[in-house]
């Protein structure tokens, strides 16, 4: 898909960055986490609400936590794509004599993390990734398949300043498991969808043929491949800049992968596929924002009446 240029309408004068992270965030000493404002997290649960309106009328409601079993990730196949991303829960073991000689160490001016070892868990880099197993548990796929609302708090190892890529961010998710047809209509349905959601929000954007970082040596083979098969879209938003939009939504078609590592199948006994559109929470509030202008109450009538502010 061209580059598309994005209109010229904003509704107000936006702020600059630093008077955005002013208002919205604290710093916690690390970059890319932040503690987060009364006025931006309002900003969030109203975007919450918006979404929920829009859900599709079948879809099932599950919200995780933000870790999840760290075996379960292993075999979805994301530490071999995305390792340089992947947050691992670690503890202290060991008898209280060993816990004791930790704490001595970092008294003493050492490094106690030393006498960490991994635990069980890790950080969730993205909200579907628990719903696989639990629609596996089902048996085979109906032919309706499934569609499941999801969302949790997600965590992806890049620190940066940029105020659109955050460590800890939220995360909603629509996914789509059945037959190709049923995933590529649904995934056809709601680049529509969201295209209306984003003029409703009053948010210039376009949507753009997208690929994942893979890692590695052969990660720009594996996004060659991602966006020869049209796999992946986003819907971009000028949030820094124009020149490098921000992805606040997008529209992933992961073919039989899920399918195929959870022994997903049809009633036909062949793999199913998935698909999902994911809603970056946290860049779509900080979009209206820089979009709209630091002021809620003087944002146009109609986005305000869209987001019941």
């Amino acid at each position: 898909m061209a580059q598309a240029s994005f209109p010229s309408a904003r509704t107000s004068v936006a702020p600059d960055l630093a008077a955005v992270k002013t208002a919205l965030f604290r710093s916690m000493g690390v970059d890319g986490v932040y503690a987060r404002t009364g006025l931006y997290e309002d900003v969030v649960q109203a975007l919450d609400r918006f979404i929920t309106s829009k859900r599709p009328d079948d879809a099932e409601v599950f919200r995780f936590p933000p870790v999840m079993s760290r075996s379960m990730l292993e075999k979805s196949g994301y530490l071999k794509s995305f390792p340089n991303l992947l947050g691992c829960m670690c503890c202290l073991p060991g008898s209280e004599a060993e816990l004791r000689s930790a704490i001595a160490r970092f008294e003493k001016g050492g490094d106690w993390t030393q006498a960490l070892e991994a635990g069980d868990l890790v950080l969730t880099p993205a909200s579907c990734y628990p719903v696989y197993p639990i629609a596996a548990e089902r048996g085979l796929v109906p032919a309706t398949g499934y569609v499941f609302d999801v969302g949790c708090d997600c965590f992806r190892r890049e620190p940066s300043t940029d105020l659109d890529r955050l460590q800890s961010f939220r995360m909603r998710e629509f996914v789509r498991i059945g037959s190709p047809e049923q995933i590529l209509d649904f995934r056809a349905e709601w680049i529509d969808r969201a295209r209306d959601m984003a003029l409703a929000l009053g948010l210039p954007h376009h949507i753009e043929l997208a690929s994942d970082p893979f890692f590695g040596r052969t990660g720009p083979l594996l996004a060659m491949s991602q966006r020869e098969q049209a796999l992946k879209f986003e819907l971009l938003t000028p949030v820094i800049s124009e020149d490098k939009p921000t992805a606040c939504m997008s529209f992933n078609y992961h073919q039989s992968h899920f399918g195929e590592t959870w022994d997903l199948r049809g009633v036909d006994g062949t793999p199913a596929h998935t698909g999902c559109v994911a809603f970056g929470m946290d860049r779509l509030a900080l979009a209206l924002f820089v979009i709209h202008g630091l002021e809620t109450r003087a944002w146009p009538t109609d986005i305000r009446n869209q987001l019941d502010l």
